[in-house]
């Protein structure tokens, strides 16, 4: 460690020539790039990379969408999928079956479990 703060003072020494000069001066603005491509590489792996990772499965579980499917809206609405269209999906929801139309972006998640609502009432 403390050999490489020796190079950082010897590069940063204002004893030599114009050349020398101008030579660490280039040097510092090497340093500064390099610092912004690490930040932006930091940044694509942390925050960018990760995000298109989520939107890229959002879209397959959208485009994988299929009558029969029991999804939950971004509203909390738990239904049944029973009919697609191009942008639109047509759930039921409840005992009663209510036919639901719904825009397919508004499709949050597919279930995976039986819901307790959405089985026939019992008599």
């Amino acid at each position: 460690m403390s050999d490489l703060f020796r190079l950082f003072n010897l590069l940063d020494s204002s004893a030599g020539t114009a050349d020398e000069t101008a030579a660490g001066g280039g040097m510092s603005m090497l340093f500064s790039i390099g610092f912004l491509v690490i930040m932006f590489g930091v940044m694509y792996f942390l925050m960018i990379r990760p995000q298109k990772k989520k939107e890229k499965a959002v879209k397959a579980m959208l485009d994988a969408l299929k009558v029969g499917d029991r999804v939950c809206t971004i509203g909390g609405i738990y239904g049944t999928v029973t009919g697609v269209k191009d942008d639109q999906v047509i759930i039921a929801v409840g005992a009663q079956k209510t036919v639901m139309n719904m825009a397919r972006w508004a499709i949050k998640s597919v279930e995976d479990a039986p819901l307790e609502n959405d089985k026939s009432p019992e008599i």
